[in-house]
């Protein structure tokens, strides 16, 4: 008997592995939040057009747990959220954590509020809307600049959009998200996310990595060179002023956020942007946000761009195995503004 042999053959190359769908992997998520409504204090209607609403702190409570759910939402599913008990070296009790193994898409092409919705007075029956759009569903439009730069756009059939704003979107920012979204009103839902909510707090809070994703971008750091990032920030009790509530989840992150990025680049392009990315570059750095925002008329294109980053980084480079720290915390000028003692 003779001893059979193999012949070898050529290995077929592996496919190009197909962009991660954002919206596909955050309707499972969207379908727990659903079906959690009540234990997280939450209410879920039909809107205009016929759309799903979910309220998360404009007629009801809403929760801290559901901005948790929101954030990981917001992040299309590429993105894990969860609280931690913070401890001495803190400073503050509670802090929100989040973690990205494709951060670029989990924060720029779905989590940043960048798509632009207004409606005049006339349009929205008397009153003017205007919303920053964040959450998946804007991966589907593709109507901001920052999707042909990172070369992405899905096509699910189904999408989910984050409002922070005190009130349903008007019928006609509904027709617009449905027509550049090119979705059927049964397939759009939308949260609602006042920032003086637990929900809305929670999820700003929860942009910590997301924010320094975005400076690294104004920055002109190739953004296909990060390859994983990690962030946490101390969370705040929601104010219930508006002004107060959106300079608290500022302060939460351009003060006491931390962020890891890891990088395929050499020691000097991560030195570059450990050095570069801190909130502490900015001149205006030092004071509380809500102050810096009523300095400039209440509009936010007129603060230093370089302010809107989170406090503290780490960069490590995959080439050398070296990590690079810039930056500190500044909790006490977080709890001069949250804390009374008792």
């Amino acid at each position: 008997m003779t001893k059979a042999t193999a012949t070898p053959t050529s290995a077929a190359a592996p496919a190009p592995a197909m962009p991660a769908s954002v919206n596909s992997l955050s309707q499972p998520l969207l379908a727990r939040l659903l079906g959690r409504l009540a234990e997280w204090k939450l209410a879920s209607y039909s809107g205009p057009q016929g759309i799903t609403i979910v309220d998360a702190g404009v007629a009801v409570p809403g929760s801290v747990a559901a901005g948790i759910a929101i954030t990981e939402i917001c992040m299309g599913g590429l993105g894990q959220a969860t609280l931690r008990q913070g401890n001495d070296a803190d400073g503050w009790p509670t802090l929100v954590e989040v973690h990205s193994a494709q951060p670029v898409l989990a924060c720029l092409a779905s989590q940043y509020a960048g798509w632009s919705l207004a409606a005049s007075k006339e349009e929205a029956g008397g009153k003017k809307f205007f919303a920053l759009g964040s959450g998946p569903a804007r991966a589907l439009a593709g109507k901001e600049a920052l999707f042909d730069e990172l070369g992405y756009q899905d096509q699910a059939e189904a999408g989910c959009l984050v409002l922070e704003v005190d009130r349903a979107p008007p019928d006609v920012a509904v027709q617009k998200i449905l027509r550049d979204c090119k979705l059927r009103p049964e397939q759009l839902t939308v949260i609602l996310t006042p920032t003086s909510s637990q929900a809305g707090t929670t999820q700003v809070v929860g942009r910590v990595l997301e924010v320094a994703l975005h400076k690294a971008h104004v920055l002109g750091f190739p953004l296909a060179s990060v390859v994983a990032g990690s962030g946490s920030a101390p969370l705040p009790a929601p104010a219930p002023d508006g002004i107060e509530a959106m300079g608290r989840t500022n302060d939460a992150i351009l003060y006491g956020g931390r962020v890891h990025l890891t990088v395929d680049a050499d020691d000097a392009a991560a030195r570059e942007l450990a050095q570069s990315l801190p909130s502490a570059n900015s001149p205006d750095y030092g004071r509380p946000f809500a102050a810096v925002f009523k300095e400039y008329d209440y509009d936010f294109y007129q603060i230093d761009p370089a302010l809107f980053a989170p406090a503290e980084v780490w960069v490590s480079s995959l080439g050398s195995g070296n990590t690079w720290h810039a930056g500190k915390t500044d909790m006490a000028l977080l709890r001069e503004q949250w804390l009374r003692e008792a």
